[in-house]
């Protein structure tokens, strides 16, 4: 009688290893991630650290706008975070490199289809640390376009930018802040018919003595028109944001 229940386990737990087997360990049994790792890391060493969180909803009601909370705060010394989708057209979304700003980032973003939707934060020793959340869709995010580009508004807004920047304890005990700006862009993908791809490719944030606090490289599976919101350790401001879209559109905005 036990030889036969282990048998029944064992033929049970069968398809789950081979999951597992086939995915590399991915925690989602994800058969993209082997790829991913190949496309995204290389050869560095990769790890899966609860320490790298990343926050969204269980389903996207709305595709085209999925909100997304990243940090990497509890690693030392992380010098690039990268935002992944699996099962996204585009798997690129972002890549913050956060010099003087916390690892850590809120925005939102096109999602596809049902997908884990990853993080990545490499640490000085050239190790990259991977977290994840499994966000369910209807989909069709990336190939709709956006309500700027259905109605045209999208020419007489194009670069503005808006932002505040707000008081924040990212630790107890400590002076901290948040800045949280919007960029106008439509945003687009490339895979709308007859809508090319036209997006916000490198913003970068300077304080009022010229310090590059932090570079964000954006790709099109970010939302239209988007918000972002970083921590600082410390007090910041004035700013000055600067950056371009990938048809050369130049982005200057000072910033409170």
């Amino acid at each position: 009688m036990i030889d036969r229940r282990r048998t029944l386990l064992l033929l049970a737990a069968t398809p789950a290893l081979a999951r597992a087997q086939d995915s590399g360990g991915d925690p989602f049994g994800s058969l993209q991630w082997p790829g991913l790792r190949r496309e995204f890391f290389g050869d560095a060493p990769v790890v899966f650290d609860e320490r790298v969180q990343v926050r969204g909803p269980g389903f996207a009601e709305d595709p085209m706008n999925v909100p997304i909370g990243v940090s990497a705060a509890g690693l030392p010394e992380v010098q690039s975070l990268v935002v992944f989708v699996d099962r996204n057209p585009i798997r690129k979304v972002l890549e913050l490199t956060p010099l003087a700003a916390l690892p850590a980032i809120s925005f939102r973003f096109k999602l596809e289809q049902a997908s884990p939707v990853r993080a990545a934060a490499r640490t000085k020793d050239g190790v990259w640390h991977v977290g994840g959340t499994l966000v369910d869709s209807a989909g069709g995010g990336c190939t709709v376009s956006g309500a700027s580009r259905r109605d045209g508004s999208w020419a007489t807004t194009l670069g503005q930018v808006s932002g505040k920047v707000f008081a924040a304890s990212p630790a107890p005990g400590v002076a901290g802040a948040r800045l949280r700006l919007r960029v106008m862009h439509p945003m687009d993908t490339g895979l709308v018919g007859g809508v090319p791809a036209f997006y916000v490719r490198q913003l970068a944030l300077r304080d009022a003595t010229g310090t590059e606090l932090l570079r964000l490289a954006t790709f099109e599976p970010v939302s239209e028109n988007p918000v972002f919101s970083f921590d600082f350790p410390g007090r910041v401001g004035p700013l000055q944001l600067t950056g371009s879209d990938n048809n050369g559109n130049r982005i200057d905005a000072r910033l409170e």
